[in-house]
């Protein structure tokens, strides 16, 4: 089983590099029309738009292939003549550095706790336009119903990245099986645990692996996403979830992120707010039964 998760693990991270090259890549072949329109905020291009009839394109980087909240907001701007293209992405490293290289020019994938770290590590020039969903995580196994089942010795995955591996530790002290020192705020890691009753070996992979070893250990902190991305219901399926609060104090409400540069473009504002209306709440809804829920209904 170890062995499984250690080649799991080492997998990631030659699939991540392989990816991120070939992204590149493939986004230098396919984006040169669009950076003109992204090189300098783009409020002017978008008026020459406008003026000359022209369609224009917006790259939206997202991770996974559950996107469906996203199709009114592509129809709506598509009566305006304005081509919104989801950009995907196999892992969550990767979107941010693409919007940072003028590869794409939004994204929506993280919360606002990863997104600060990830541009504090990397030192990308992003900015925050608007907030989404919140997407709980949750607790699932394959071989338990309850929390209450888990043994001394247990096997626990966990995503491996700073802020969903913080969370997850902090889901799993809400769940009782372990005690995290308070000191450590959001963002956690295991030498930050006080208590381990059960002596639970928690293991750290990455994010879009947890949802495959559910056949080899106890249990596993999954993703919101990644659940659905799986088949799974985290109102239905998880043995534990989350409980979020909803408002701009929580690090985890899912975030569309542009370049610094062009966080006052009107056209990326009018995403935001084609994206927050009952159209997409109601697909939300109705799609993902729980796995999401809309910042502003």
């Amino acid at each position: 089983m170890k062995k499984r998760i250690l080649a799991l693990s080492t997998a990631a991270v030659l699939a991540l590099s392989l990816t991120a090259c070939g992204s590149s890549q493939k986004t230098e072949e396919t984006t040169a029309a669009a950076a003109d329109t992204t090189a300098a905020g783009s409020e002017a291009a978008a008026d020459t738009t406008a003026a000359s009839g022209e369609k224009t394109v917006i790259k939206l980087g997202v991770v996974g292939e559950n996107n469906e909240q996203w199709q009114p907001v592509i129809e709506k701007l598509a009566e305006e003549n304005i081509d919104l293209e989801l950009v995907k992405f196999a892992d969550y490293p990767l979107p941010n550095r693409a919007l940072n290289d003028g590869e794409i020019d939004l994204n929506s994938f993280q919360h606002i706790a990863y997104f600060e770290d990830d541009c504090k590590n990397n030192g990308y020039d992003l900015s925050i336009i608007g907030e989404t969903i919140i997407a709980p995580l949750g607790l699932y196994s394959n071989k338990i119903k309850d929390v209450s089942e888990i043994k001394d010795g247990d096997i626990i995955a966990i995503p491996n990245d700073a802020t969903n591996g913080g969370r997850a530790l902090k889901l799993l002290e809400s769940a009782g099986l372990i005690k995290i020192d308070p000191a450590a705020g959001y963002t956690p890691t295991k030498k930050d645990i006080t208590e381990n009753p059960l002596n639970l070996d928690i293991k750290e992979v990455e994010a879009a692996n947890t949802a495959s070893l559910l056949p080899d250990v106890a249990a596993a902190v999954i993703n919101g996403g990644h659940a659905v991305d799986n088949g799974l219901n985290p109102e239905k399926d998880s043995i534990f979830l989350e409980s979020v609060e909803e408002g701009s104090d929580n690090p985890y409400v899912n975030i569309i992120v542009a370049r610094t540069a062009d966080k006052d473009n009107e056209l990326y504002k009018k995403v935001v707010d084609y994206f927050r209306t009952p159209e997409v709440a109601k697909v939300i809804e109705e799609t993902y039964k729980g796995a999401y829920i809309p910042t502003w209904e």
